[in-house]
């Protein structure tokens, strides 16, 4: 079994994707509150994505479970370019036809699509298919996906489909391709 877990809550006021925001307060204590799920099942290391709030979880996590971490790119949220780590309201501004639910093929401005997103983390599931009892700390944007190829669906925009809030926890069971929210 691997374990997906999303990062705790962080200022939504930034554009996502790569920025180098931290955990709020609140995004720290839903990661605690998480790691009394996390205490009970068999994690024997953390594997996170390498941006800021993804790090602070990880680092949480693995102080309360005493794993070991390692940090990895591989597992990074869309990159969205030129908009990443830019106040909502001025990038927009500049960038207006990205605010809206963009097509799922549409690039953002020196970054990627949600396609290329999918075909990444369809590689990466490929890559972690032997692994076993690891907790990966990410983003929403990799959980959907991996949501949507164990549906074999093609990505949409409907980011609130599978319940991937923040610090919410899923189950992927490797074996039989299947996922699920457990926390």
């Amino acid at each position: 079994m691997i374990y997906f877990l999303r990062h705790g809550e962080d200022d939504e006021s930034y554009v996502g994707g790569w920025s180098d925001v931290s955990l709020t307060n609140q995004g720290k204590e839903q990661v605690l509150e998480i790691c009394k799920v996390l205490q009970k099942l068999p994690i024997r290391e953390i594997v996170s994505s390498d941006i800021t709030r993804a790090r602070m979880t990880a680092e949480i996590v693995g102080n309360t479970l005493h794993v070991p971490i390692t940090f990895s790119s591989k597992f990074r949220e869309l990159d969205k370019g030129f908009l990443t780590g830019r106040k909502k309201e001025d990038a927009y501004l500049e960038y207006p036809e990205y605010k809206e639910a963009i097509r799922v093929d549409m690039r953002y401005p020196n970054g990627e699509s949600m396609m290329d997103l999918y075909e990444r983390v369809k590689l990466l599931l490929q890559e972690i298919e032997g692994w076993d009892q690891v907790l990966i700390v990410t983003h929403r944007g990799v959980i959907n996906m991996v949501y949507f190829l164990m549906e074999n669906r093609m990505p949409d925009n409907n980011k609130e489909q599978f319940q991937v809030t923040h610090a919410s926890l899923h189950a992927w069971d490797n074996k039989q391709k299947k996922i699920g929210r457990i926390g």
